[in-house]
């Protein structure tokens, strides 16, 4: 078929093969110290990814899928003879004509992002178990690439911890999550979250007061800044940890992407924690993809009354989260059997606590005030007078009775 036949109504333009990238100076970051951006790698798959990663939506699975299982320069040849897998080129038709490949990588670097893709040191293997995952919402499957703007590695990832919960939070949520983010991140445990408002933003303020690891995984373009209240926060990471992307660069924040990109953080961390997540929320979109992908999920939970926990509420009861109360819980999951365990809380041990059955018995029949008699003692206790004198003295000694001209009665330590 020609390339210039109409499909579904329009005209696709011919579409040149994919040429070898010409060299490109590797772009720094800008900051002392930091790796500097490696040059686009000079192969037809990646430029083919390139191509797919601009014209196609981030996570859908028809794309995902089928690049998966071909390969990217393979779909690339068949959408561009105008062939149709699964409907994608009807999709695709009036985009991926106009786009360089190859443009796409340079002005990527020129900006400080790097494009990763299967097969590259630092790809997280990770992420490919989404390819056995069910798709939810059309979308799943491993990205096609991902766009980093940042000195750390994607490898580094590894065993990370993911911090997600509600925008519209609470103190108490964002101190939850800064305080388990602080813990793990000060182990070398990354924390991982989107940069949105709420917990996200305690997450990675928590690791940042740490000193440790941590990455944005974002719906829009890793180039690009949102919200921009947190245009700081997101500088900071793209110059000494990472700001990570399905989207292709320039690419404008969207609720679908938002859904794409949740299944990313679901992935590449070992325990997803929730932090306060109402009945509806984006949080339990990623909770439920890390459950597909058989990942540890947590929640903390918040007051019985509250709105903003009462999606996490929901899970623990459900079975579907375990519930974490801090950092030192995250750890015990992450650790090896019998590292890091939590010991149980116990309340502080008092005298009472040494006593047998028949002393507290003795001790529950004294009087606050006024002494009485071991015989008056005995009677209200239901014991002989002689195993009472042996008990009341014993307790005397331990400072939990008192003796006066009238008899015994509790000291003010018997009364606690």
């Amino acid at each position: 078929m020609s390339t210039t036949e109409p499909v579904a109504g329009r005209h696709l333009a011919p579409v040149a093969p994919v040429a070898p990238v010409a060299p490109v100076a590797p772009v720094a970051h800008g900051v002392s110290g930091a790796t500097a951006v490696t040059a686009p790698a000079r192969d037809d798959e990646r430029v083919a990814r390139a191509v797919l990663s601009r014209a196609a939506e981030p996570g859908d699975v028809r794309m995902t899928m089928l690049v998966h299982d071909v390969g990217a320069r393979d779909v690339l040849a068949i959408l561009t003879e105008q062939r149709d897998p699964h409907g994608l080129l009807t999709d695709l038709a009036s985009r991926i004509g106009a786009i360089d490949g190859v443009q796409e990588l340079e002005r990527a670097a020129k900006v400080g992002l790097r494009y990763v893709v299967p097969g590259d040191p630092e790809w997280p293997a990770r992420l490919d178990d989404l390819t056995a995952a069910a798709p939810l919402h059309e979308r799943g499957g491993p990205p096609l690439g991902l766009w980093v703007k940042g000195p750390r590695r994607l490898d580094e990832l590894a065993g990370s911890v993911a911090v997600v919960g509600a925008r519209a939070s609470t103190t108490y949520g964002e101190s939850a999550a800064g305080e388990i983010a602080a813990v793990v991140a000060r182990r070398g445990v990354p924390v991982v979250s989107g940069g949105a408002f709420g917990i996200d933003v305690a997450a990675h303020r928590g690791a940042l007061a740490a000193a440790g690891p941590t990455a944005a995984v974002v719906a829009c373009g890793a180039d690009r800044v949102y919200p921009q209240a947190h245009a700081a926060l997101l500088a900071h990471l793209g110059s000494e940890h990472a700001v990570v992307s399905e989207a292709a660069p320039g690419c404008a924040p969207q609720r679908v992407r938002f859904l794409a990109r949740n299944r990313l953080i679901a992935a590449l961390s070992d325990v997803t924690v929730v932090v306060e997540a109402a009945v509806r929320s984006g949080a339990l979109n990623t909770a439920n993809w890390a459950q597909r992908l058989n990942r540890t999920v947590v929640g903390v939970p918040g007051p019985v009354t509250s709105a903003s926990s009462a999606g996490v509420h929901q899970e623990i009861r459900s079975g579907a989260m375990g519930l974490v109360r801090g950092g030192a819980d995250v750890l015990e999951l992450l650790g090896a059997a019998g590292e890091d365990l939590v010991e149980h809380e116990r309340a502080a041990e008092r005298v009472r606590d040494r006593l047998t059955t028949r002393q507290r018995q003795v001790l529950d029949a004294l009087p606050v005030g006024r002494g009485v008699p071991p015989d008056s003692v005995a009677r209200v206790a239901g014991m002989g007078p002689l195993e009472v004198t042996g008990a009341l003295l014993r307790l005397h000694e331990a400072g939990l009775v008192e003796h006066d001209d009238d008899g015994w009665r509790l000291s003010a330590a018997g009364m606690t």
